[in-house]
């Protein structure tokens, strides 16, 4: 019989205290570039080859096909060859990879570091001027694309003598070599060639704040991203009274592309278990309920936006979504009253999990977990051992626990800088070492809470109002969906507040009724002045993230200049 779950600063801690202790799991030990940790795998050939004591279990679930984990094992060593062999690619070559969350991903990915090559995961969303843009950055020696991403890149490749290898392409775009007639095994991966600080990765920004930048990560950062996911499920285990060590391997349905870092928690997370994962074509929320239902998933992974969707259509069937234990989102804040409703929904039964990571930390660095997160909903819980936080002022300087600052992060997994950017990376790191992340945060007994983005702050009259403030009330209106802040131009003021905000279909909540709800939560400098409806969904991009410079322009056109 297992212990109620805690939901205590004090349990976190000691859970925390026992996975990190010397001599533990995962313990830390000081480094040049922050804590690091002991134990743990020292490049990703390593994470990959562990996979093999797996064998037989289910690796990569898509559509009607399985994928074991020896299976997956052996086609990216036989393609980690050919990267070799065939296409002459050479330890620091770069591999770019174009497709939605298929297999042959992860099987040219792994592939690629099986050889000792970087991987350059490109958004499957961008359009062909977008993808060419990445690739005459990263000059790829060779593309990996399926149909729809082939037929964007194969001008580019054409044009500068790049090889492409197609997954279900046709050859209408011309030549190129078809991963439908690569042999499932051959000769194994050829012998470590890198180390723990060569490069592994380059990964782009999603641009909402601008032109995306190429974040280059190494081996050493991402073994730390790869170990972290385990702390933290170790954690929750100890919270809720249960041993880390008998925990089955989890199945999880994975919504997050995979291009995008949060995919890689839940992957290296099954990699290490012996887990499977569950790929959606697109994501379609009864879809979705029918994997669950079929393939006895345990976690469902997605940004918010996608597990609202999962708990909408699961109340709409009364579908209990049995089996699953829990729902883990990241990529965007999470609704305040997220883990409520799931706890509510589902009678205990499933636990909600949200984190916070950035694609120059190679995924999640915090987590909240369960009782604590039902009791802390605000906050996205304490760093992992191999990471330290530090909530500064504009110079740098540390601030104490209580107050706003910027959020800066050191440590194993931040990544070492911009490709070809040194003005980037200068401008992203202190004079001391530390990434600046550019978000706004405040650290209380350890914990984290993310206040807003530092460039999403709306300074009126001199007085900071934080966009995530705001909005967390105004979804908290019975009549709203969704609603974003931000600020427009104000002649004195500098910049005022407003609301886009997006009703529930059969509510008609009005300018007034918005502004009086955040009036009586919130200081009136807070209150928008202005409120925006919007017929459709707000703008976001494929990882769930809010467009806030598309509203801004919307917002600016449709109020009423002073």
């Amino acid at each position: 019989m297992t212990a109620a779950p805690e939901d205590s600063l004090a349990a976190v801690a000691r859970a925390h205290a026992a996975l990190a202790a010397p001599g533990a799991p995962f313990e830390a030990e000081p480094g040049p570039r922050g804590p690091r940790y002991v134990r743990g795998p020292r490049t990703l050939r390593e994470v990959f080859d562990a996979t093999l004591a797996h064998g037989d279990r289910p690796f990569l679930v898509a559509g009607g096909r399985t994928w074991s984990f020896a299976e997956h094992h052996a086609a990216a060593s036989a393609l980690a060859h050919r990267f070799r062999t065939v296409y002459g690619l050479r330890p620091g070559d770069r591999v770019a990879i174009a497709m939605r969350n298929l297999p042959e991903w992860q099987v040219a990915f792994w592939a690629a570091q099986a050889a000792g090559l970087v991987a350059v995961p490109l958004n499957a969303w961008w359009g062909p001027q977008e993808l060419a843009r990445a690739l005459d950055d990263c000059v790829p020696g060779l593309v990996v694309a399926d149909q729809e991403r082939a037929a964007r890149t194969a001008a580019w490749a054409a044009a500068r003598g790049v090889p492409l290898l197609t997954v279900g392409a046709d050859g209408s775009d011309g030549p190129h070599d078809r991963f439908e007639d690569l042999p499932p095994s051959g000769p194994p991966a050829p012998g470590p060639a890198v180390g723990p600080d060569d490069p592994a990765t380059l990964i782009y920004t999603s641009g909402t704040t601008g032109r995306p930048k190429g974040v280059a990560a190494s081996h050493a950062n991402w073994c730390a991203g790869a170990h972290t996911p385990r702390f933290f499920a170790a954690g929750a285990a100890l919270l809720r009274g249960d041993s880390p060590a008998a925990a089955a391997p989890p199945t999880v349905l994975m919504t997050f592309p995979f291009f995008h870092v949060a995919a890689f928690t839940s992957v290296f997370l099954a990699m290490a278990a012996g887990g499977t994962a569950v790929l959606m074509d697109r994501w379609d929320p009864d879809a979705a309920r029918q994997l669950i239902a079929r393939h006895r998933v345990t976690i469902f992974a997605g940004v918010p936006t996608t597990a609202l969707g999962l708990l909408d259509a699961a109340e709409s069937a009364g579908d209990p979504l049995t089996g699953l234990t829990m729902i883990s989102t990241g990529g965007a804040p999470a609704p305040p009253g997220l883990a409520g409703r799931i706890a509510r929904q589902f009678g205990g039964r499933v636990e909600a999990r949200n984190g916070y990571g950035l694609t120059e930390t190679c995924g999640g660095v915090t987590a909240q977990v369960g009782a604590r997160y039902l009791a802390r909903p605000e906050s996205i819980g304490r760093p992992c051992p191999a990471v330290e936080v530090r909530i500064a002022d504009a110079e740098g300087a540390p601030l104490p626990d209580g107050e706003i600052g910027e959020l800066l992060l050191r440590g194993q997994p931040v990544f070492g800088g911009y490709r070809g950017d040194p003005d980037a990376t200068a401008a992203a790191f202190t004079a001391d070492g530390w990434f600046r992340t550019g978000d706004l945060a405040r650290l209380a007994d350890g914990e984290v809470q993310v206040v807003d983005r530092l460039k999403d702050v709306v300074i009126r009259g001199g007085e900071n109002v934080y966009c995530g403030e705001v909005e967390g009330v105004l979804l908290g209106h019975p009549g709203i969906a969704d609603a974003a802040v931000v600020g427009v131009p104000h002649p004195l003021l500098g910049e005022e507040v407003a609301a886009v905000v997006v009703a529930h279909t059969g509510a008609e909540p009005d300018a007034a009724e918005v502004r009086a709800h955040v009036a009586a939560r919130l200081a009136a400098f807070k209150v928008p002045a202005h409120v925006v409806f919007r017929d459709g969904p707000l703008p976001r991009n494929p990882t769930g993230k809010i467009l806030k410079q598309a509203l801004r322009q919307e917002a600016g056109a449709a109020v009423p200049r002073p």
